[in-house]
């Protein structure tokens, strides 16, 4: 590298500074005979090779981290992601930075739901509260109180009208969520209850629990009107699928189940995974044709209906439940998968997981597309609005935050 007379001059005065500054007196009289250096240093090479030498690595980070995100452009633009402007709705993933993250909560945060209706989602914590925010403007609205230990999950009905959240404290709580009064408290668990989800016609709910067993409880009268018992450990969640007729659920025991709602039998246990199955998501019936193709099942066609389950293995599988068959199985997660959601365009599946990362998959290539260091701590919650390009996500960092898909 070749210097000029005056960089030349300059670079001597500012090594000359330096060594006077540090007291290497003999040095500094050495290098200004040989370097033939007048006796003054002028004031402004004070300190000045100090600062460039930290400005450089400053400089030299900077570079990097440009560097790393142009690759990961080029790496989008050649593998054929669309670009934003041909980028179809149905194509829109979530894409950084966060547009709110969201405090209050003094606990860690077990779930977090979008309203099936307004402009709003909630979140349970580990503080016995739950919190209802407006995810457009990122304001918080209430508090709803009532539990005296950890939220664990909640979940509308169809309308909206109603919110159900089951605690630790054993209980099923029913809220209005017009007044936002605790309507109705359902006991019958024996253990922290840690699922909670409403039928589609909205006369019955179904839980699960550390007990072992899941409850079909009557909102009207708020009794249980049927257990579902088979599993040999805690049941994490219980999920009901579009027409109600059948409930998926996971569990400590590393499987996950398939019940017949109308007379309880266990229709299906799957046992593929080798850790405790944290999450389990019905696939939309707008994903099934998606599902098909990415198995090349075109000539035949698998009907379906299709799960999704995630892993303490760090795994995500897909499940083919006419047949129970695992269609594939997703890796790339350096943690326990905490939540999992189907795009509602069908072509991508969405993941939270304790790496404290977000991950979207393109299923059909079984790669994963994108990850987005979501949040400081686990990521425990997930969730994808059903219409509106908005992600959300929960985390053990007490925060929520909401992702803008473009």
């Amino acid at each position: 590298m070749v210097l000029s007379q005056r960089q030349r001059e300059e670079l001597n005065k500012a090594i000359a500074d330096y060594l006077r500054s540090n007291g290497y007196e003999t040095a500094l009289e050495a290098f200004q005979k040989e370097a033939e250096m007048p006796g003054e240093i002028e004031k402004k090479y004070t300190g000045l090779l100090e600062k460039k030498w930290t400005s450089v690595i400053r400089l030299q980070k900077k570079v990097m981290d440009l560097e790393a995100k142009l690759a990961e452009a080029e790496r989008e633009f050649q593998s054929g992601g669309p670009n934003k402007k041909e980028r179809s709705p149905s194509e829109w993933i979530p894409r950084p930075p966060a547009r709110y993250s969201l405090s209050g909560h003094r606990s860690p945060i077990t779930r977090v739901l979008f309203h099936p209706v307004y402009s709003v989602m909630v979140s349970a914590s580990e503080d016995a509260t739950i919190k209802v925010w407006d995810y457009e403007t990122g304001d918080f609205e209430r508090t709803l109180k009532g539990h005296t230990d950890a939220v664990q999950d909640v979940s509308f009905d169809t309308q909206g009208k109603l919110l159900a959240s089951c605690s630790a404290d054993m209980t099923i709580k029913l809220w209005d969520f017009q007044t936002f009064e605790n309507i109705k408290t359902m006991h019958g668990h024996d253990h922290n209850v840690s699922s909670v989800h409403f039928m589609p016609n909205g006369d019955f709910l179904v839980s699960a629990s550390r007990d072992k067993t899941i409850k079909m409880w009557e909102l009207a009268t708020g009794y249980c009107v049927k257990t579902f018992t088979g599993h040999r450990e805690w049941v994490r969640t219980v999920r009901v699928n579009q027409d109600g007729s059948l409930l998926a659920s996971c569990s400590n025991d590393q499987t996950v189940r398939v019940w017949v709602v109308a007379n309880k039998e266990c229709k299906l246990e799957l046992r593929e995974h080798e850790h405790v199955v944290e999450c389990i998501a019905w696939a939309p019936e707008s994903c099934y044709p998606h599902v098909n193709e990415a198995m090349g099942a075109e000539k035949k066609g698998r009907s379906g209906p299709f799960l999704l389950s995630g892993s303490r293995d760090k795994t995500i599988k897909m499940w083919d439940i006419s047949s129970g068959v695992c269609l594939m199985s997703l890796v790339g997660h350096d943690n326990w998968v905490r939540g999992v959601v189907w795009h509602p365009g069908g072509k991508y599946i969405i993941s939270a997981s304790d790496d404290k990362t977000l991950r979207v998959w393109d299923y059909k290539n079984k790669r994963c597309q994108k990850t987005l260091e979501a949040h400081q701590h686990f990521c425990t919650s997930i969730d994808f609005h059903k219409s509106a390009p908005f992600v959300i996500t929960g985390s053990v960092d007490q925060t929520v935050k909401v992702w803008e898909c473009r």
